[in-house]
């Protein structure tokens, strides 16, 4: 169960920097929420098709939905990531020619927040070769995190994708506002009119 810590912080510095340039200049007919940045985007109709493929894959993972107790959990949740990391993988490889598009920056996101998730828990690991009380609530408060930070995003694939965000397979108090403090501030550059 969640302590309410924060272990470590999401860096979406360059991500967000990008993101934000684009699409300051743009008006969009969507807009998209990441922390720290709001942009209006417009999404092609193969971005929203696989969107909406995507939402379907994950919503019902169980690492999105359930709650850990012991070492068992702890390796069925870190197995389960990496089945989600495969996932948009093989959809940021579908959305090649769209790289700066902003499905694949969702994408980007998301598998940025699973590979610093996954280095914070080889540093536990690393740390403590076993998983004393501890190691385990830090690894249960950085999950934690973690499941904030992809649900968010998935959020925000669904509006990409223009359908309802799901309700099932998640846990409600993952939808609403990002928790702000789990990330590094990035240092936008915003550029003044002449």
């Amino acid at each position: 169960m969640r302590s309410g810590a924060i272990p470590f912080k999401f860096d979406l510095t360059e991500l967000l920097s990008k993101l934000y340039r684009a699409g300051k200049s743009r008006v969009g007919d969507v807009t998209l929420n990441l922390p720290f940045v709001s942009v209006g985007v417009c999404p092609k109709s193969r971005e929203r098709k696989i969107a909406r493929e995507i939402v379907i894959r994950l919503k019902d993972r169980r690492v999105l939905s359930a709650w850990e107790c012991c070492d068992d959990c702890v390796d069925k949740a870190l197995a389960s990531l990496q089945e989600i990391r495969r996932v948009l993988v093989d959809q940021q490889v579908e959305l090649s020619d769209l790289r700066d598009g902003p499905l694949f920056a969702v994408l980007e996101a998301m598998n940025l927040g699973i590979r610093q998730f996954l280095t914070f828990e080889e540093r536990l690991h690393n740390t403590s070769q076993s998983r004393d009380l501890e190691t385990l609530q830090a690894y249960f408060d950085g999950l934690e995190l973690l499941r904030g930070h992809l649900s968010r995003c998935l959020a925000q694939v669904a509006v990409l994708g223009g359908m309802e965000f799901p309700t099932q397979g998640l846990i409600a108090h993952y939808n609403g506002e990002w928790e702000i403090k789990a990330y590094l501030p990035p240092q936008l550059t915003i550029e003044k009119a002449p």
